[in-house]
């Protein structure tokens, strides 16, 4: 290997690729299960060569024991499985959205596998999900990840102490951020089925003979419906902005 690369450009290179490919595996769009592991392996190799140069002066020297370099790769994956989980969290937002929708709407029933997920979810939440993950490529969000990689090498560099707590404190903001984000995005449904439903209490109790049930369930599934659909630009346009605003956290740091 002297000739092509020496001992201490192999060890940089396998210190950034244990971290880039960390957070490529967790990242919305690539880190997905429909994504061969093949490719995200490539991507994960193109993307640790072209940093090569421009973070290799952060990284630590090559250790003189197994059990070192053992440490320093376990370390490096597991700040970028952090990173990535910090950046999927928040993604949580739009299936929070679409399961708040689809109680209003009667629909949480109509459950449907969801290919950003585990779990199978309800039909709207699936399709949020779809629509988030589709709008993160449409607006070249996924440069500001590119850049996140960069600069995460300033905000959490090889040769200092992990803190965990701060990722714990992180963590923990960020899936509350995006619980209140996606209470929010649903706030439209929310709105138009408490009133929906008091009114349709109202008629119940002038009516007591009238079938307000069958009368109301089709109508909450129209009109919810059509209140999210008047509403989904707006929704997307707020997710999309806030996400970007939390990518660039990472990204700053390149920038700094």
């Amino acid at each position: 290997m002297e000739p092509y690369a020496t001992a201490d450009q192999v060890w940089q290179g396998a210190m950034i690729f244990a971290r880039i490919g960390a957070v490529l595996l967790m990242l919305p769009g690539v880190g997905e299960s429909y994504v061969p592991p093949r490719i995200r392996l490539s991507l994960a190799l193109v993307v640790s060569l072209a940093l090569w140069p421009v973070v290799s002066a952060s990284l630590p020297a090559l250790p003189v024991t197994l059990g070192g370099m053992a440490g320093w790769i376990i370390r490096e994956v597991l700040v970028g499985l952090a990173i990535g989980a910090l950046l999927r969290m928040f993604l949580t937002a739009l299936a929070t959205a679409g399961e708040v929708v689809a109680l209003q709407t009667t629909l949480a029933f109509a459950q449907t596998a969801n290919p950003t997920q585990a779990s199978p979810g309800s039909t709207l939440s699936a399709f949020l999900m779809i629509l988030g993950t589709t709008l993160i490529f449409a607006t070249n969000t996924h440069h500001l990840f590119i850049a996140g990689l960069v600069g995460s090498y300033e905000l959490i560099a090889p040769v200092r102490p992990l803190v965990t707590g701060d990722f714990t404190a992180m963590a923990v903001r960020t899936v509350a951020d995006a619980f209140t984000l996606g209470v929010q995005l649903a706030a439209p449904v929310l709105v138009f089925a408490i009133i929906f439903n008091v009114a349709s209490g109202l008629v119940g109790r002038v009516m007591p003979a009238f079938q307000v049930y069958f009368a109301a369930a089709p109508l909450s599934i129209i009109l919810g419906l059509s209140v999210f659909t008047l509403s989904i630009g707006v929704l997307g346009t707020v997710f999309i902005d806030r996400y970007r605003a939390m990518a660039g956290v990472f990204a700053g740091g390149a920038g700094g």
